[in-house]
């Protein structure tokens, strides 16, 4: 089984479902106010690699990810473009979409956006009511009291001591040095414009935290399995949502807690005014594929700050294309032979290397590792006459399964065997004449133009080989 790193215990521990066979996971997706950059990314493809090495073990995964449509920084967006809320998100919602097809990344079972489940919110704030838990300030807002909740902060580890329980805190996200009673229901003011619902407190909207609890529990139950985000959420989104389920359910709220570390850029925290910002359409329109982006992203260990550089994205593309070189030539070996019934000693070793390192707290650079080990040994197989067709086909079924938990090598693969047009063929045949002259400038400058085309060359042992892109 899977050992995961667990932010509430601090400690890795062996993942085990309340119903086996089945895990029930809430992942923070984005609030869609702006495209998302790069930065978030890295926390929804380390969600997505999760997803992945959950199937890949034999698990069923129901995921639900949040879209925060309504929250201090949509509703700015809406006034300064003077459209109702609902048009303000809607293109960010879709183009969310798209830039996860971009990147491979499977889709989740529910994508619940926050206004549409207001009914559940002001249901869950009713319970805390009940309980003692939440009260009404003199501006209409509804608060959390988190002096009379006895374990808030074991999340973040936070010194209760410390807790300055009713020091109001009205804002969606706060620094941890402002923590204190945090907003339930934000009262209407006319900072809201038209955005607002009628609850038994009077007009407003809820908070961000009180979000996530009631639409995680709506769609999964008061107790599940695994709950994910960046290092940024632990606190105080991550730690409020466990106040309000907790304080309105008296049960667990959730049994396993991941969080990823930030992104840096060129070993700076990412800023626009650093000019090391970027969206995924940013990099997309520099000419970097989707699957060269996820590469990058996931090529590091979750729970590490990742330093995002072209060069690494410079790397991810050559390492792509060696792996797309073994896989082209197992294919033509394989020559849509039916797999062998096992495979060899040596490949046997990567599979069983990979997979420790995915189930080792998702150990990517080492799942990586043993990609590369099996791609050595099949190249060495190839060069030795070693492989059969039907051992080739069980050698790519092989990758397929490590694929199904990296998502990068069958996606976006340069398109195989197709008719080379006259003209691509003559630019082919002028840069091999070019390079036979050394005239290696005329030789960079006929691939640039075959790239502009649509097809990549490469050099090899035995001369030119030619892709469509």
């Amino acid at each position: 089984m899977m050992q995961v790193y667990n932010s509430l215990s601090r400690t890795k521990e062996e993942l085990r479902t309340i119903e086996p066979g089945h895990v029930n996971m809430y992942t923070c997706g984005p609030t869609v106010y702006n495209f998302a950059h790069i930065g978030n990314f890295r926390a929804y493809t380390f969600e997505d690699v999760l997803r992945r090495a959950l199937i890949f073990n034999g698990l069923r995964v129901t995921q639900v990810m949040n879209l925060t449509d309504v929250d201090d920084k949509t509703i700015r967006g809406s006034l300064a473009a003077g459209v109702p809320l609902k048009a303000f998100t809607q293109p960010y919602i879709q183009a969310f979409f798209e830039d996860l097809k971009t990147l491979n990344i499977q889709p989740a079972e529910h994508y619940p956006a926050a206004t549409d489940h207001i009914p559940e919110m002001i249901a869950l704030i009713e319970k805390l009511f009940e309980r003692g838990l939440a009260y009404k300030s003199e501006d209409g807002s509804v608060y959390f009291s988190v002096g009379k909740l006895p374990g808030y902060g074991k999340l973040a580890h936070l010194d209760r001591d410390n807790l300055r329980a009713g020091a109001r805190v009205a804002q969606d996200e706060y620094e941890k040095e402002s923590y204190g009673d945090f907003a339930l229901w934000k009262g209407w003011d006319a900072s809201d414009g038209d955005v607002g619902w009628d609850s038994p407190w009077g007009r407003g909207r809820p908070g961000w935290h009180l979000e996530c609890s009631a639409m995680s529990m709506r769609y999964l139950g008061e107790t599940f399995d695994l709950h994910t985000g960046g290092i940024d959420n632990l606190f105080p989104h991550h730690e409020n949502e466990i106040a309000q389920a907790e304080g309105a359910t008296g049960k667990p709220f959730v049994m396993y807690w991941m969080h990823c570390a930030h992104l840096r850029v060129n070993g700076e925290k990412m800023s626009k005014s650093l000019g090391n910002f970027f969206t995924l359409r940013d990099l997309v329109e520099k000419g970097w594929r989707g699957r060269e982006i996820r590469t990058v992203l996931i090529n590091g260990h979750y729970r590490q700050a990742l330093n995002f550089t072209f060069d690494a994205l410079d790397a991810a593309r050559a390492a792509l294309a060696r792996v797309d070189e073994c896989v082209d030539a197992l294919e033509e070996r394989a020559a849509g032979a039916a797999p062998a019934g096992n495979v060899p000693a040596w490949a046997t070793g990567a599979h069983d290397a990979f997979a420790a390192a995915v189930n080792d707290d998702l150990n990517m650079p080492e799942a990586f590792a043993a990609l590369f080990s099996l791609v050595r040994g099949c190249n060495s197989a190839l060069r030795d006459g070693a492989l059969g067709a039907a051992d080739a086909a069980a050698l790519l079924a092989l990758f397929d399964r490590f694929d199904s938990v990296l998502g990068v090598i069958r996606f976006g693969r340069p398109v195989r065997s197709v008719a080379i047009p006259a003209d691509i063929a003559a630019l082919v045949a002028a840069r091999a004449a070019a390079r036979a002259a050394k005239d290696w400038a005329g030789s960079d400058r006929l691939r640039d133009e075959l790239a502009a085309k649509g097809w990549e060359i490469r050099d090899s042992k035995e001369g030119q080989k030619l892709k469509k892109l």
